[in-house]
This record gives structure tokens, C-alpha cells and sequence, in this order.
């Protein structure tokens, strides 16, 4: 089977906005965390200004931990599932201190054991924060993957597997990276905006919005 992935990378990478991760780098690796957790099912637009705002008052797992649970739900107030979110903040910076010496662990096995990190959470933190290879499947991924054809999938989780068996590893980091960022600005999931897409001859998705 011929992919084109290639092809397709070298294509969106001309037209790449940095990703919210992309803008983060600058931060610790505790508050990458907290921020790709907060992005989960939540717009960029909206993630980025309240983790900016978040960040100039609590920065560190002990600072998590000192603040009141309904001052930290205000702040996060806006964000998807911003309740549990707020709690899982807490607990899991409970967890860093007293089992990872205060820091986050730097292999996916021990972040999930983390509360309310996923492997996407996970392989995004080894790609963005740690510089390690891992191919991190999002909802925007795992869409995109399908259309182009690459898979024939019906979770993430299942899509993460099959990128991994055919994508050459040193591809695996411009996974998120570049789809994540065109199905945001381009290959929406309902009425995606193929006139303007730069790969559409290399996509097999049959419903094209032309």
C-alpha cells in the first residue's frame, strides 16, 4: 500500500501553525502536563488563555495541592469536564510528590498511572516535553488517519497501534504535530473544508465537501 505519508508531512508542514504544545515548550514539565490535560476535548482557544492565567498563580504540584478545590474549579471554569479535571489536578499532583519525587515520570507506563492520564496525555507529554518518539492520537489523528486512508479504525487507541506498525519511527512526532493542526484549521468533522485542503488529491475520504 502506498501512503503518501511522505508526501502529506512535506506538504503540511509548509502551512504549520505552532499547536498549544508547540507555545508551551517554554513551561515545566509538571505544567505541560497540567496543560495537556486541560486541552482534552476543549479548543485551544479556550485552553490557552486559562492556562496562561492559571500559570502566573500555581506552578507546582505543591502549589496544586495548597489551593482551594473551588478556587481551582473557578479558574478552570470554561474548560470540557473542568470538575474532574480540577480534581485530578490534585490528585495527581499528590502522586508526583509522594511517588515520583516530585517529578513527572518520563515513560508512558508510569504517567498513566497518573489520575486522568490517558495515553494520548501521555505520548503527547513523551513528544512534546521529553523529545522521545511516540505517536500521539487525538481525536483530530485519528480522523484524519482514516480519511487518508493509513487506517481502517474505530477507537484511538486502535489507530495509535496501526501508525505505529506502518509509520517509520522517526515520523512518529509529526504525527500530532501536523494533524492535529490541520484538523483544526481544515479537516473539520463535519463539512470539512476540502476546497481549500493542500492534500486533497492524496485523500481517500469518499464525502469529500467539494
Amino acid at each position: 500500500m502506498n501512503l503518501n505519508y511522505k508526501q502529506i508531512f512535506s506538504i503540511l508542514e509548509k502551512d504549520h501553525q505552532e499547536t498549544m504544545l508547540e507555545q508551551f515548550k517554554h513551561y515545566s514539565k509538571f505544567q505541560m502536563l497540567i496543560a495537556t490535560m486541560l486541552s482534552a476535548r476543549t479548543k485551544d482557544t479556550t485552553t490557552i488563555p486559562i492556562v496562561v492565567r492559571m500559570f502566573r498563580k500555581w506552578r507546582t504540584p505543591e502549589d496544586f495541592l495548597k489551593v482551594n478545590f473551588l478556587e481551582l474549579e473557578k479558574e478552570l471554569y470554561g474548560i470540557g469536564f473542568y470538575r474532574v479535571k480540577s480534581r485530578n489536578i490534585q490528585k495527581l499532583s499528590k502522586m508526583i510528590i509522594s511517588d515520583f519525587n516530585g517529578k513527572v515520570p518520563d515513560t508512558l507506563e508510569g504517567m498513566v498511572k497518573l489520575p486522568g492520564v490517558g495515553r494520548k496525555t501521555a505520548n503527547c507529554m513523551l513528544n512534546y516535553a521529553f523529545g522521545k518518539s511516540a505517536v500521539a492520537v487525538d481525536i483530530h489523528v485519528h480522523r484524519i488517519s482514516n480519511r487518508l486512508g493509513w487506517v481502517k479504525t474505530g477507537s484511538e487507541s486502535e489507530t495509535e497501534l496501526k501508525l505505529m506498525k506502518i509509520l517509520p519511527k522517526e515520523l512518529w512526532n509529526k504525527v500530532n504535530m501536523l494533524l492535529v493542526n490541520h484538523g483544526q484549521n481544515v479537516c473539520f468533522p463535519i463539512k470539512p473544508n476540502c476546497k481549500e485542503c493542500k492534500i486533497v488529491k492524496l485523500c481517500k475520504f469518499e464525502k469529500k465537501n467539494l
